[in-house]
């Protein structure tokens, strides 16, 4: 039985895949999933749903990072760095799992695939997310997030 982490891991390789063929190419890339050891059939298909569901949320995702880091827009990130941002920014806003472990998550897809500075790059990004997310959970449960201490919301662009 694969844990947690391996099958995000899988996602994640899913994901490049996904992002360097730009889409999720009929079955091909799932198929190529049958001949990965070590998962059972039902978490390859984890593993490729959590990689579909972060490619279809590329477009929120991408338009966030844009605010954050305008110098670094998703064309212009290593491919690796905009996996992991996907994924990361996938499990945080989807609830999946708590958010500080998609981050945590995140940061060492990015350590383990990307270059030296990948994973400074992901954490920085991810984190301000977090600080997001978290004020956005404070204030749907009726926390003021203006208060000293609580993390500064970031305003979203409107498509």
């Amino acid at each position: 039985m694969a844990s947690p982490r391996a099958i995000r891991r899988l996602a994640f390789q899913t994901l490049f895949q996904m992002d360097a063929r730009g889409g999720p190419d009929g079955d091909q890339i799932r198929m190529s999933l049958d001949d990965v050891e070590g998962f059972t059939p039902s978490e390859r298909d984890k593993a490729f749903a959590l990689a579909e569901a972060a490619f279809a949320a590329r477009d929120h995702s991408d338009r966030e990072f844009a605010l954050l880091a305008p110098q670094w827009p998703a064309h212009r990130q290593a491919s690796t760095d905009r996996a992991a941002l996907r994924l990361g920014h996938f499990e945080l806003t989807s609830g999946r799992v708590p958010p500080k472990v998609a981050v945590s998550e995140a940061v060492e897809l990015a350590r383990v695939f990307g270059g030296k500075k990948s994973s400074g790059f992901v954490n920085g990004l991810l984190d301000r997310v977090l600080q997001r997310v978290l004020a956005d959970q404070a204030n749907t449960n009726g926390v003021d997030a203006t208060s000293p201490g609580a993390p500064p919301a970031i305003a979203e662009e409107t498509p």
